[in-house]
Order: structure tokens, then C-alpha cells, then sequence
């Protein structure tokens, strides 16, 4: 029985290595890659988006050079959820931050989302398909400077036109919302000409190969890249390998569904609404460069007529209260890895604990007595082996000393006295065992919930996503550990009694990098452990004293 259980705490520590292993990762800044720039300093973007032969259209796009003109200007759009920089050069937000959300290493600043080199490359673009239409190269006349939504005003739309061909008026219009991450991207074709106007109109994110935080787990890395959605084939990520070496699938043509751009806690997307055929695409387009999005079909438009067509842009937190109500299984691109069917009930329960308490902290510790109580049967199995063990001691030195030469009659004799007894000699492993999966769950939505990210507690913990700053409580967690070894049997075997001993102040090195709201479950946990395991041992030890039974 004590070469299992120390097994089982061997896997588990083995667990916990991994896990410290990911969180020292996280704390490392990505690489960076080479991109090619223009004089600049902005990334030259060769794609364009071409409908396949399969579409009506002009496959190519006539097109300027990739690199921005030097009279490319700006305009910035400041409302109570973003601040947006957008570029005279195709109307691209190259800029966004989120002003509701701060960013990972200065908390003063806000977090950038769309960037155009800080950290990454990564904006929104989109353009038209056709002759003389304009794409996301074209230079827009627009009013360069700031553009504020004013108290009281709703929403704040950003006009840009494009130069007159061929008799055909081209307006982008970017429509932004007060309370929302949800911007508008409408363009208005007026057909001055003689002949129908028909085309394609293409939405894409141009971003880098780099993962905004890098989080990994057991070798799985919170996922970074483009996501499809449609209703026959659902959810679908994309690895930027699989891009690069040409074998990404997805699904390529859908009446309905969204085009993506997935990082950790936050997310870019196009969501078309409506019935209509749309091409999904996913292209390398240059070093650490890549490009994915949809096209639309565009209604042919007489003469002297107006046609119109557009897309919502979400560009924001990876919030699951609000994702699955933009679009249809918007809410799917929150990562929780392999263990999703275990994360995501629990962050359903931590939420609802969070709307009642308004705090994280104190939603996880009520998360932890739900867990505790659920398992409590098993727990209580558990801990009466264990003190019944416990209590068998000295039989047990009596045993060793008789048979300590002999170890099948010693390990006969043994199983003979647990029958006896009535004590199952895997008991005191099941706890463990349970605890592993909602261990690393809880890890998971710990990462991956943005809600959790930057989260006080109380006091020195400002943020439950991220590590004790003063090691406080890894020093608990390895005090209540230390107890709770206090509490078990001691293993026969010196050797592995040392080991035992070993095993708290091992793990309170590796809890030290952990977030800090997984130390706070586990010490939750330790203590209410400790709690029913005293209890259960005063009562058999009380019971063989007195003769009573225990059953």
C-alpha cells in the first residue's frame, strides 16, 4: 500500500513539475522574428485576398505596393471601451486598445490589442474585389485627427472615401458603439458609370506568428491563430504551422458562420450576419506574416444605383457572458484545453459565486468547499482507512519485526490484518486521484478566463491570475501540507518516510510560480482536509480505546 500511495504522489508531483514548468514559460517575454519593413517601419503585407475560381469575380486585385506611402495618415477614434487608430491607407485599424482592460506589464497602460509593432503585427483590413475598386492599399481622403464619442452620443461613425474610377464612389463607413467592442464595417458603392458594378468585398486580420502570452501546459500551448465557425462543421482552429506548410483545414465555402483570430483572453472576429455565401481563407504571406478572414459576395449594382455591404467586427475580452449573444459559438474560442468538460462547469460555478460575493478571491474558497462537499464520501473512505492505519501502527512494527526477512509472509500477513479490519488499502490514494483533473482544470480557468485576469483578492493579492507576490501563501499551502503528513500513517520504509516529508517542501518551491488563486484553493483544501481528517482519526482512536466499533 505505501509503495502506491507514493507513487500516486510521485504522478502528482511529476503533474505539478509541469505544471510550475508552464507558469516560469508564461513569465518569458515570445521571441521575436524577423518581419520585413518599409522605411517606415511598417510590416510590407503582400496579400490580397482572391476569390477562387469558383467565385464570380476579378481574381486578382490591381494593386499598389505593399508598402505604406509616407502620406498615409491617421486618424484616432477615442470611446468608453476603445481607443482606435485607423489609417488613411485602406481604412486598416492598426491601433486598438481596450481601455477597460490593462496591459500585462505596465497596469498604468491599456491593453493593445491591434498592434503596429510595439509588440506584434496585427490589424483589421478590408477592401474591395473588382476593377477600380478600392482595397486595403488604397489611400481614402478622410478627416485626419480626433474623433471622440461625446457624452450622450451613442454611437460615432468614421467616414472615409475613396478616390473616384471609372465613375464608381466608394465610402468606407466604421461605425463604433458606445458599450461595445462591436465596430461596423459598411461600404456604400455609388454606380455613376454606364455598366453594372459587381465584386467581391474581403475582411482579414494581417497578423504575426507569435503568440500574444505564451501559456503552455503538459505540451499543450494556449492556442494562438485563426478559428472558423460555421453551423454544419462548428468550431475549428488553425495552427499558423499548418498555414505555413500548406495543409490547414477548414471549411472553405458556408451559407452562415465567422472568421477569427484567437489569443489568450482576447479575440478578434468578423461575423457576417445573414444567409450568405462567403469564402473562408487562411494565408502565409510572408516572414512570420500571415492573413485570415472571408470574402462576401457583392449584389451587382445598376447604374445610377446605391448597393451597399458590410460585416460586425468584434475586437475584444474573450468575456463568456456576453461572446455566445454577438454570434453563434462565438463563446467557443475561450481555450480550456484537454480539460474543458471538467473548466468549463467549474468557471459556470465560480461566475455565479462571483455575482453573489463580487469577488474571485472569495468565489474560489466557496468553489473549494462545493468541491470538498461533493466529494466528501469518498474523502471520509479515505481518511478512515488512514487513521485506521494509523492506528494499526504498532501491529504493524510488531509484524515487521517477525517477518522483516520474509516479504511475501510479511506482505500475506499484512492484507490478512487490512481484511480483517475492514481498512482498503487504496483508500488513502483516491483523494488524490480526484484531485488531479479539477487541480489542472482550475489551472486552466485560472489562464484562460479573462474575467479572473488582474483580479484582486484581498490585501498583497492584486491579481489571482498571477503569482504571490510575497509567497505567502505557498509558505501556508506547505505549512497545512506538512500537517496533513502529520496526520497519515508513517510509511514503514525510512526511505520512503523521508520522501514523504520531502514532498511539502518541495511542492511549496514549485507553488511559489503558480497563480495565486490555485495556492488559495489548495490551501482551502488542505485545511478542510486536515479538518475532517482530524476529526475521523479522533473519533477511531477514541473508538479503540473504548472498544466501539467504527462501521
Amino acid at each position: 500500500m505505501d509503495q502506491r500511495r507514493i507513487i500516486l504522489f510521485l504522478i502528482f508531483s511529476f503533474a505539478l513539475v509541469m505544471l510550475w514548468d508552464a507558469w516560469l514559460k508564461d513569465q518569458r517575454p515570445p521571441p521575436s522574428e524577423p518581419v520585413a519593413t518599409a522605411a517606415d517601419g511598417r510590416a510590407i503585407d503582400p496579400s490580397l485576398p482572391t476569390p477562387s475560381a469558383g467565385l464570380v469575380g476579378d481574381p486578382t486585385i490591381p494593386g499598389a505596393s505593399a508598402v505604406a506611402p509616407a502620406t498615409a495618415e491617421r486618424v484616432i477614434v477615442r470611446t468608453d471601451m476603445v481607443v482606435a487608430e485607423i489609417s488613411s491607407q485602406g481604412g486598416e485599424i492598426v491601433r486598438l486598445e481596450l481601455t477597460e482592460h490593462a496591459a500585462s506589464e505596465d497596469r498604468s497602460a491599456n491593453f493593445l490589442l491591434f498592434d503596429d509593432g510595439q509588440r506584434h503585427l496585427y490589424s483589421a483590413q478590408s477592401g474591395l474585389i473588382g476593377d477600380g475598386l478600392p482595397n486595403h492599399r488604397t489611400i481614402y481622403y478622410v478627416d485626419a485627427g480626433e474623433h471622440v464619442l461625446q457624452p450622450g452620443q451613442d454611437k460615432l461613425t468614421v467616414r472615409l472615401v475613396a478616390p473616384e474610377e471609372n465613375g464608381v464612389e466608394v465610402t468606407k463607413l466604421m461605425t463604433f458603439h458606445r458599450g461595445s467592442y462591436v465596430i461596423d464595417i459598411d461600404y456604400e458603392i455609388v454606380n455613376r458609370s454606364e455598366l453594372p458594378v459587381a465584386g467581391h468585398a474581403y475582411f482579414q486580420f494581417a497578423r504575426d506568428g507569435q503568440p500574444a502570452e505564451a501559456v503552455q501546459l503538459f505540451g499543450v500551448r494556449t492556442f494562438t491563430g485563426p478559428a472558423f465557425f460555421t453551423d454544419a462543421d462548428k468550431f475549428q482552429k488553425v495552427q499558423f504551422d499548418d498555414i505555413e506548410r500548406g495543409r490547414a483545414k477548414f471549411t472553405n465555402r458556408a451559407n452562415d458562420g465567422w472568421a477569427a483570430m484567437v489569443q489568450h483572453y482576447f479575440v478578434g472576429a468578423w461575423l457576417p450576419e445573414g444567409n450568405i455565401q462567403r469564402e473562408f481563407f487562411a494565408r502565409h504571406v510572408g516572414p512570420d506574416l500571415f492573413t485570415a478572414g472571408l470574402i462576401l459576395p457583392v449584389a451587382a449594382i445598376a447604374p445610377e444605383q446605391v448597393g451597399t455591404i458590410g460585416t460586425r467586427l468584434y475586437a475584444g475580452p474573450q468575456e463568456q457572458d456576453h461572446l455566445s449573444g454577438i454570434a453563434e459559438g462565438l463563446g467557443l474560442v475561450v481555450d480550456y484545453g484537454w480539460l474543458t468538460v471538467i473548466a468549463q462547469p467549474l468557471f459556470w460555478v465560480l461566475s455565479w459565486f462571483h455575482s453573489l460575493t463580487g469577488n474571485w478571491g472569495w468565489s474560489i474558497i466557496l468553489v473549494t468547499v462545493v468541491i470538498k462537499l461533493v466529494f466528501f464520501p469518498l474523502s471520509a473512505a479515505s481518511y478512515k482507512s488512514m487513521a485506521k492505519m494509523r492506528v494499526l501502527g504498532p501491529r504493524m512494527q510488531r509484524l515487521k519485526e517477525l517477518y522483516g526477512n520474509d516479504k511475501q509472509r510479511m506482505q500475506q500477513e499484512v492484507m490478512d490484518m487490512y481484511r480483517k479490519e475492514k481498512i482498503n488499502p487504496l483508500g488513502g490514494c483516491l483523494p488524490i486521484l480526484v484531485q488531479i483533473p479539477v487541480f489542472i482544470a482550475l489551472y486552466w480557468v485560472l489562464l484562460g478566463s479573462v474575467e479572473v485576469r488582474h483580479a484582486p483578492w484581498l490585501g498583497w493579492i492584486q491579481d489571482l491570475s498571477a503569482k504571490d507576490p510575497y509567497f505567502i501563501l505557498p509558505i501556508i499551502m506547505g505549512a497545512s501540507m506538512l500537517v496533513q503528513m502529520k496526520l497519515n500513517p508513517t510509511p514503514p520504509d525510512p526511505i520512503q518516510a523521508k520522501i514523504m516529508m520531502a514532498l511539502p517542501v518541495v511542492f511549496t518551491f514549485m507553488f511559489m510560480w503558480f497563480p495565486s488563486g490555485l495556492v488559495l484553493y489548495w490551501v482551502v483544501n488542505n485545511i478542510l482536509s486536515i479538518a475532517q481528517q482530524w476529526q475521523i482519526t479522533r473519533m477511531i482512536e477514541s473508538a479503540k480505546k473504548t472498544g466501539a466499533k467504527t462501521d
